[in-house]
Order: structure tokens, then C-alpha cells, then sequence
């Protein structure tokens, strides 16, 4: 059985013969699926009673039902919707927890067929051989993936964060010279060093500007939003509220409306889309996305779900499902092949109900899906041809046998710098402690004020350094927590009341080189292993997901405040006000250190 790929699909210069052929009524399609109402995005109408004619994988035509009376497979949909299948405009792969390749079932479950992913995640722990392994992994994948090349690897200075990538203007123009794949430069998070004109930044949007390649964001704070705009980004899916995401707009930048599971940080578009339903603004140049999911998640919050949601936020159905396909093909300049049902568009489609439930996908002409589960042509290809990532990607957690991860009480008055979280979660505020004596216990001291340790410590070798920190107001009572994903550089965060029990915890992480873990009373409660360069599991999709969802309820046994998502962005120090990294605390956006005790 070939292989179902992106390059399955003939490209569009080889078969226009064939395919105006189909659509004159003088060569036979391969495939029609009648009986259906076809969801147009170009013009946001649902047109009732008509079929595809596709060939080669792609649309040749779209007739009135009934119109085909010859000999190829017809297919009656009994009266459901047709419609493109969705562009995710942003996602990190790996924050799945799963390959690329693992990530395609749930995504065509989900009507997904296209994505356009940054992998600065991998980037940051294996430099330009990591961001290469998952465009090969891409490329293996039954799924259309598309890369935005990472922009901020590391995310700071060395003398903020040690990281294991150092992805340079040069490495980044040459990913974009060598790979086609690499169609736009991923979200430039150092946006206050942007603004301020930093060199290195600069340099970075020169590679991708130069070559004519858009420019992805991130930024929060609308004092930056004509700085940032003026250095040629021109999309952001960090559109927190309405004002900002006015703001957006105004200034040319496309906006990625992100809808995250409702009880996770990454929930904004119910607040962002009102850019549209209260202030007015045209739905031409908004999108919507999903940015990061869990492998669980995934499955029950896609690109479907988030499109459904701006429907609940008051948008009409073709328009929502347009902001979930077309819009974000166009973003990219792939509108002339996705993200419609166009003639000549690739047969990426999508079988929907009233509801716009995804019920059956077809990708490059052939069901992948069909009624909700995967068809014995998906299955073969996801069980036998998954991509193998490289020996090196499995060797990457190297920290010493023995570390301290807890720090030494103190024994003089001081002032604790600590790190306080609040829902929604994404920003933690700085917040200080008084002791006028030394306190006589830990113990005492986090019952007084609602405290737990926080560590990092460096994963790559370079240092064997561990930074501490207090957490306040994680909940966190008895136990420990700990993640190999702490954002960007994906040094180990690990969270506790007790030496022990992170201890334990940092065991089981350098065990499956890679893990996020639960564990209390010296026992790993729950653990999602993460052997590819301590971020990907290379298992299947529903493997990842069970595991996932035990995970999250050992997680919320311990009652945190913080999901586990959440935690892992604890040392990513470009998001305000405070964050912990290997290198210690560091106020942002000033970017400085300062001790734990003063």
C-alpha cells in the first residue's frame, strides 16, 4: 500500500489536462461524493444538493447533485455538509507530547488537514538537526505540515537560560534555503527586544523578510504594538482581549483567535473575538487556532472545537468555519490549494453535521476517516510507517547523579523574592516576603504563606547548575511535580514540598530521558514518558492521550492550582513579571536576576 502523504497528490502543473478533462464530462473522476450541501468559504454560503468530482486528489468540479452518470465510485453523503478541511495556522507539535506523525490521527479526526507548526521547542533542545528531524517526520506524515521557522531559540541570552539550540540568522535562512517546507518565520517572543531594536532579533526578521516569507508573533502589552508591527510582523495569535486584538488589526497584522480548553490559560478568543461582534472590525484577516494541546486534548479540543466556539461567540457557521480554514490558507499564500472547495483545490474535505461535528475526512481524495474512526488505509500507514527519529534525539537529559534540589533554610531576617500564580495562569506576578527573624522551618513557612519549592535545573550537561525558587498560591501541599518541557529552553522544572519526593520525581524524568511526573509519598503517582529529546513520546496518538489523562488526574488529586500546561511555561522568562530559570529568577520584561533571599 503506498504511503498517504502531502506528495501523494500530484502538484497541480502535472494534471490540469486531466482535470479540465474531468470537469468537460470527457475523462472520469476517480472519486464523487454527492448528495451533499457544500460549504463555500469563498463566499460563505452552504449550497444545498451538490457533488465533488475529484481526481489526482484534487476537486475538478462541483456539479448539481445527480448531475454524474458514468462508472467511477460514487459515494451518497445523505444530505451532511461538505466542507475544506481546517488550517491550524499555529500549533506546536510538540507540545502533543507526540510526533508528527502520531499527531495526524487525531487531527483528521478532528477535520483537520493542514497545519503550519513551530518547532522551536525541539529547536531549543537539538539546534538545526532537531528542527530538521521534525520536517522529515512532517514530511512522513498523512497530514499536510508546514513549518514556520523558529525565531527565538533560545529565547533570551546565555545569561538567562542555558539551552542545548542556538538557532542563528544563518542556520535560519539556511532552513529556509534548503527545505520548501519552511514557508514563514515563527513567533518572534522576544518581542521587548524587538521593539528595543536589538541586533541579533533584527537580523532574524532580515532572513525571512529578504526571502519574502511572513512573519509570526507573540506579544503582550499594547504599548509594543506599533513597534512590533513596524519591524514587519504581521501575525500574532496572542490576542488576549478585545482592545489588543483592535489594536492588531489596525496595525496589518493578521490575528490567530486561540481557543484552548476553557480551564486551560490558552482560552482567549471568547474576549479577543470581540474585535468582530462588538467593535465592528471585518473577520477578513482573523483566523483561529489552537497553539498547544495535549495529546487528550487534541482529540476532544481541535481545530473543530475552536471553530464551533466562535460560532457560541455569536459568528455565523460559514463564517467561523472560514476563520478555521480559508482564512489561514490564505494567510500563508496557500489559498490556491487549500482551504476550499474550489476546482483544482486539493480533495482535503470534511464530512460535517449540523452542528459542524466532523463525521468523515477525506485527505487528498482518499477516506481516511469515516464515521469517526480511522479507515484500514490510515491505520496501516500509522502503524507501519511512522517516522524514527534519530539515536541522538533519545540521549538528551544529562544532569549529574547528584543535585540539591531544595534550598538551605534561612537563618537571618530577609526578604524572599517569590513567584506568585493566578488564573488564567499565562503571567505570574512578582511578589515579596518580609521575614523580620529567620523562620524555624520550611514547613512553617510554607503554611504561612502558601508556598511550595520551585527548581530548574540545567538538563544539557553544561553546568549541572540548579536554580530555587518559592511558588506561591500553586496548591501544592504534599508531593511533588515535575516536567522536562519547561518552556523555551527545556531545562527540568520540578516543583515539591520535599527534598524527597522531587527528588524521586527527577529520577523517573533522567529514567525515560524526558517526562512530566506526579508523584507523592515517594511513589511516581503518574508519568507521561517523553524519551525523544524529553519532549515526544513515540507512541501512538491514543496511547500518549490515556496516558495524558491519568496524568492530569494524578495532577489535579494533588490540587493545583496551575495545569500542568501552565507549569511548563514557569521558566519561560519572556512572559511577564517574574519566571525561574537554570540561571535563577529573572524579572521580566527588565530582564534581570535577583536572589531568592535579600
Amino acid at each position: 500500500m503506498p504511503m498517504l502523504t502531502r506528495f501523494s497528490v500530484p502538484p497541480l502543473h502535472q494534471v490540469t489536462r486531466q482535470l479540465a478533462g474531468v470537469a468537460m464530462g470527457s475523462i472520469d473522476p476517480d472519486l464523487v461524493l454527492t448528495g451533499g450541501r457544500v460549504l463555500s468559504t469563498y463566499t460563505e454560503r452552504i449550497h444545498d444538493g451538490k457533488e465533488l468530482w475529484i481526481a489526482n486528489g484534487r476537486i475538478a468540479a462541483v456539479k448539481p447533485a445527480g448531475t454524474y452518470q458514468g462508472a467511477a465510485a460514487v459515494l451518497d453523503v445523505g444530505g451532511g455538509i461538505l466542507a475544506p478541511g481546517l488550517v491550524d495556522p499555529h500549533i506546536h507539535i510538540e507540545s502533543s507530547m507526540m510526533t508528527a506523525c502520531a499527531y495526524a490521527e487525531a487531527a483528521l479526526l478532528n477535520g483537520t488537514t493542514t497545519l503550519f507548526c513551530d518547532s522551536h521547542e525541539i529547536g531549543n533542545v537539538c539546534d538545526q538537526a532537531g528542527v530538521e528531524w521534525m520536517l522529515e517526520d512532517a514530511c512522513q506524515a498523512p497530514l499536510n505540515i508546514f513549518l514556520t521557522v523558529p525565531s527565538t531559540v533560545p529565547a533570551t541570552s546565555s545569561a538567562f537560560e542555558t539551552a542545548g539550540g542556538d538557532l542563528t540568522a544563518e542556520k535560519i535562512g539556511a532552513l529556509f534555503d534548503k527545505w520548501p517546507e519552511a514557508v514563514a518565520l515563527g513567533e518572534k517572543m522576544d518581542f521587548v527586544q524587538v521593539c528595543l531594536g536589538d541586533e541579533r532579533s533584527h537580523a532574524i526578521l532580515g532572513e525571512a523578510l529578504k526571502r519574502g516569507r511572513p512573519v509570526s508573533g507573540h506579544i503582550y502589552g499594547r504599548e509594543f504594538v506599533a513597534a512590533y508591527a513596524a519591524s514587519g510582523v504581521t501575525d500574532t495569535h496572542e490576542s488576549i482581549d478585545r482592545d489588543i486584538a483592535d489594536d492588531f488589526l489596525e496595525a496589518g497584522i493578521w490575528i490567530f483567535l486561540r481557543g484552548g480548553p476553557p480551564t486551560t490559560p490558552w482560552h482567549s478568543l471568547p474576549e479577543a473575538i470581540k474585535t468582530v461582534t462588538e467593535l465592528g472590525a471585518n473577520p477578513k484577516r482573523v483566523c483561529v487556532c489552537t497553539d498547544d494541546r495535549d495529546a487528550d486534548d487534541l482529540f476532544l479540543f481541535g481545530q473543530d472545537w475552536v471553530v464551533r466556539q466562535a460560532v457560541v461567540a455569536g459568528l455565523s457557521p460559514e463564517t467561523a468555519w472560514s476563520m478555521g480554514s480559508l482564512h489561514g490558507a490564505t494567510r500563508f499564500g496557500f489559498d490556491a490549494e487549500l482551504g476550499a472547495l474550489g476546482h483544482s483545490r486539493r480533495a482535503d474535505i470534511v464530512l460535517l453535521n449540523d452542528d459542524l461535528e466532523p463525521q468523515s475526512t477525506w485527505y487528498g481524495g482518499v477516506q481516511v476517516v469515516k464515521d469517526k474512526t480511522i479507515t484500514p488505509v490510515l491505520e496501516e500507514q500509522l502503524e507501519s510507517h511512522r517516522y524514527q527519529y534519530p539515536e541522538p534525539g533519545y540521549h538528551t537529559v544529562n544532569v549529574p547523579d547528584s543535585v540539591q534540589l531544595t534550598p538551605e533554610l534561612p537563618t537571618l531576617p530577609c526578604k524572599l523574592n517569590i513567584i506568585r500564580t493566578e488564573l488564567p495562569g499565562i503571567i505570574t506576578l512578582h511578589k515579596t516576603i518580609e521575614l523580620d527573624a529567620a523562620p524555624a522551618s520550611w514547613s512553617d513557612l510554607f503554611e504561612a504563606h502558601d508556598l511550595c519549592f520551585i527548581s530548574v535545573v540545567e538538563r544539557y550537561g553544561q553546568s549541572g547548575v540548579v536554580a530555587h525558587g518559592l511558588f506561591q498560591n500553586f496548591g501544592l501541599r504534599d508531593g511533588a511535580v515535575a516536567s522536562s518541557v519547561g518552556h523555551d529552553a527545556h531545562n527540568l522544572v520540578i516543583a515539591g514540598t520535599n527534598e524527597e519526593d522531587m527528588q524521586v520525581a527527577l529520577a523517573e524524568i533522567k529514567r525515560h530521558q524526558g517526562a512530566v511526573v506526579v508523584v507523592q509519598g515517594g511513589e511516581v503517582l503518574a508519568s507521561v514518558p517523553l524519551p525523544v529529546a524529553g519532549l515526544l513520546s513515540d507512541k501512538r496518538a491514543g496511547a500518549v492521550a490515556e496516558e495524558s489523562s491519568l496524568l492530569k488526574r494524578a495532577w489535579e488529586s494533588l490540587g493545583l492550582t496551575l495545569p500542568y500546561m501552565g507549569f511548563n511555561l514557569i521558566p519561560l522568562s519572556v512572559i511577564p513579571e517574574i519566571r525561574i530559570t537554570d540561571k535563577g529568577l529573572v524579572l521580566v520584561p527588565q530582564m534581570e536576576i535577583v536572589s531568592l533571599f535579600e
